[in-house]
C-alpha cells in the first residue's frame, strides 16, 4: 500500500464521522442553511423584491417565494449576464454551468464562489465513505479518469461559462492531478468520438483503478479499448477496482457493464447537478444516497402526483414520508429559491435521510392518465432482461395516441446487445411487468383504452447515431427514458432495425 492509500485511511475515518454527526441534525441544518440563504440574500434584486428581511421561518419563505423553473429567473439571468451585481445572490455568480433543457433551450445555471465549494467536497466524501466503510483504499495509488465535458470556459460573459463537469475539472484538489486523466487538451477535444479515441490513447496502458462517467459514456468507452485490444476490461486494467457513477439509473446497465468488465465491480453513485451536489452515496450496505444537507441547499419537497395542481402540497425535510414519489425543490447557496430542477425522488431512509432518484417530473408518459414514471420502466425492463437473460444497451418509451390500426398503446425503442430468443414472449412479460407496477396502466389495458405495448427494435449504435444527430453525443447528456410526445420517438425512426 503506497503513503497516499495510507493516508487516506484515517482521513475517510475522520469524514466519515463528520458527515454522520451532521446527518444526524438534518432537520436542524436545514432550518439553519434557510436562514443563512436570507440573510446573505435580502439585499439582492431578487431578496428585495421577494421581501427576505420578512422572512422568520419556512412558512413566511413559502408564502414569499413561489416555485418556479428556469422561465421563472430567466430574466434575472440575463440582466447578470449583462454584468448585473446583486441579483440573484451578492457579486457576480463564480461561473455560469450551461446545460440543455428541453423546454427552455439553453440554461444559464449560477454557480458562486460558497457554492463551488460543495461540489468537490461532496465528491470527496461519497469516495472517503466507502474507503471508510470497506477498508479498500489501493485505488487511491492508481490512475483516476473522469469521463467529462471540456474545462474550456466561455468568456464572452464576465462570468465564465461551461459545461459544470468542465468547470469541476478546474477545482480538483492538487493532490490527484498526477493520477487524473486524460490529460488537459484530451479533455478540451470537442468532438466526443475524436475525444474518446485519443482519452484510450491515453489510458490503455495506464494503470486506470477508478472510473468516473454517466454509464452509458462509460460502456462506450469500455466498448472500444475492447475493440481495440480484444480483451475484457479487467485484463486491459487489472487493478480497476471502483466505478464511480451517476446521472442515470445503473442497474439497466449494470449486466453489459459487468460483461465488458469481466467481473462485478464496486460502484459509488453521486447525485451532482449544475444547480448543487445533491446527494452522494455513503454506503455499499443501504440502499439510497445519503441527502446532502449541510452544503448551503435547502431542500422542499413536492408529492409528484399533486405537483401541477394549482395548490399543491409544498413540504420541508422534517414533514417528508418513506416512498412517496417527490419533485425536488431546491434554494441554493449561488442564488436559486424556490427552484423546480425537474427530478423526482423517493426516500428509502429517514434516518439518515437517503433517498433514490425515481425519474423527471417531465419525462413521464400520461397520454390518457396513467402517469407512467422511469423509475416503473426501469423496473420492468430489468426485471424482463433478467427473466430471458436478455442484453439491453438503451431504451426509451413514448405514447402512440393515434395508430394506422387498433387501440393506442406505448410504444417502447429498445437496442439489444443480446436480443430475446422468443421476442413475443419477451413483450409479452414486459407488459406483464407494466400492468403489476401501474394501477392506472392496468385498468387502461383491462378497460380496453390501451392495447399491451409494442417494442421497435433499434439497430445497433442507433441511440449513439440518434445523439449524434441531435448534437449531445457524450459529455453530460442523457436519452430520455420516456416522453409524453412523439419527439424522440419520430427521430428514433431513421435507426430502426430494417
Amino acid at each position: 500500500m503506497g503513503l497516499k492509500a495510507a493516508l487516506s485511511k484515517p482521513f475517510a475515518k475522520y469524514i466519515s464521522k463528520k458527515v454522520y454527526k451532521e446527518a444526524a441534525r438534518a432537520v436542524e441544518l436545514q432550518e439553519a442553511t434557510l436562514k443563512m440563504l436570507m440573510d446573505k440574500a435580502k439585499d439582492t434584486a431578487f431578496g428585495k423584491e421577494h421581501k427576505f428581511s420578512s422572512v422568520k421561518n419556512y412558512e413566511d419563505f413559502k408564502k414569499a417565494v413561489p416555485v418556479k423553473d428556469y422561465e421563472g429567473i430567466k430574466k434575472y439571468i440575463e440582466r447578470i449576464k449583462h454584468d448585473e451585481e446583486n441579483v440573484l445572490w451578492p457579486g457576480l455568480p463564480m461561473y455560469f454551468s450551461k446545460t440543455s433543457g428541453t423546454t427552455s433551450g439553453v440554461k444559464y445555471i449560477p454557480i458562486s464562489k460558497d457554492s463551488m465549494p460543495h461540489h468537490i467536497k461532496a465528491a470527496r466524501n461519497a469516495i472517503l465513505l466507502y474507503i471508510a466503510e470497506t477498508g479498500k483504499a489501493e485505488f487511491v495509488d492508481g490512475k483516476m479518469i473522469f469521463l467529462q465535458g471540456s474545462p474550456e470556459l466561455d468568456n464572452s460573459y464576465k462570468t465564465p461559462t461551461g459545461r459544470l463537469s468542465g468547470i469541476t475539472a478546474h477545482h480538483v484538489p492538487k493532490y490527484l492531478q498526477k493520477n487524473r486523466k486524460p490529460s488537459y487538451e484530451t479533455n478540451c477535444i470537442a468532438d466526443w468520438e475524436t475525444k474518446l479515441d485519443a482519452i484510450i490513447e491515453e489510458t490503455v496502458n495506464e494503470d486506470m483503478r477508478v472510473i468516473s462517467g454517466i454509464p452509458p459514456w462509460v460502456q462506450m468507452y469500455f466498448e472500444r479499448i475492447q475493440a481495440k485490444t480484444g480483451k475484457q476490461i479487467k485484463d486491459v486494467f487489472p487493478n480497476f477496482s471502483l466505478f464511480v457513477q451517476g446521472g442515470v439509473n445503473y442497474r439497466p446497465y449494470q449486466p453489459i457493464m459487468e460483461k465488458i468488465i469481466g467481473k462485478s465491480i464496486p460502484t459509488v453513485e453521486v447525485y451532482p447537478a449544475s444547480e448543487g451536489f445533491i446527494a452522494f452515496q455513503d454506503s455499499q450496505k443501504h440502499e439510497g444516497l445519503l441527502l446532502n444537507t449541510n452544503a448551503g441547499i435547502f431542500f422542499e419537497f413536492i408529492p409528484a402526483d399533486e405537483f401541477f395542481n394549482e395548490s399543491p402540497t409544498r413540504i420541508s425535510l422534517k414533514d417528508v414520508k418513506l416512498n412517496v414519489n417527490y419533485a425536488i425543490i431546491l434554494s441554493t447557496n449561488a442564488g436559486l429559491f424556490g427552484y423546480n430542477i425537474g427530478d423526482t425522488v423517493k426516500f428509502v431512509s429517514l434516518n439518515p435521510y437517503r433517498i433514490v432518484v425515481s425519474g423527471r417530473i417531465k419525462h413521464f408518459i400520461s397520454a390518457f392518465g396513467e402517469h407512467v414514471i422511469g423509475e416503473e420502466v426501469d423496473r420492468a425492463m430489468i426485471a424482463t432482461c433478467e427473466k430471458f437473460g436478455v442484453e439491453v444497451t438503451e431504451f426509451t418509451v413514448a405514447p402512440q395516441v393515434a395508430p394506422k390500426d387498433g387501440l393506442p398503446y406505448h410504444e417502447w425503442f429498445v437496442e439489444f446487445r443480446k436480443s430475446p430468443a422468443d421476442l413475443s414472449a419477451f413483450v409479452k412479460h414486459l407488459d406483464e411487468q407494466m400492468v403489476k407496477q401501474n394501477v392506472y396502466y392496468k385498468d387502461l389495458i383491462t378497460g380496453n383504452i390501451l392495447r399491451s405495448l409494442v417494442l421497435t427494435e433499434i439497430a445497433k449504435d442507433g441511440f449513439i447515431g440518434y445523439m449524434k444527430s441531435e448534437g449531445k453525443l457524450g459529455g453530460q447528456n442523457k436519452v430520455p427514458r420516456l416522453g409524453n410526445d412523439r419527439k424522440i420517438a419520430d427521430a428514433l425512426g431513421a435507426f430502426k432495425v430494417k
